[in-house]
């Protein structure tokens, strides 16, 4: 899937979003990417818990785990909510 980012976002400025983690709790994203261009990495927060997450335009996300960058499934659920290895999230997602 390739990915569309705001113009807005520039080169080292952060693009926040309130977002809900399933099971539907507050969380937050954070989107860092050079001008609307890839590579793009995000961030969902969610209390204390972070999730890292980056993708080169090749195709596939990655997801940071305590392995290191592992390559992660992306789908679309009901609700719309956006999954990424069933970290599933809903709200304005700047991703698309």
């Amino acid at each position: 899937m390739a990915a569309r980012w705001p113009a807005a976002v520039s080169f080292g400025q952060l693009e926040s979003s309130p977002l809900a983690l399933r099971p539907w709790q507050p969380c937050t994203m954070l989107v860092q990417a050079p001008a609307g261009e890839l590579p793009v990495r995000w961030t969902s927060e969610l209390g204390q818990r972070r999730f890292d997450f980056r993708h080169d335009g090749s195709g596939t996300v990655q997801m940071l785990d305590s392995a290191g960058w592992i390559a992660v499934e992306t789908s679309w659920i009901a609700g719309p909510a956006h999954c990424w290895n069933g970290l599933c999230a809903q709200g304005d997602i700047p991703l698309d």
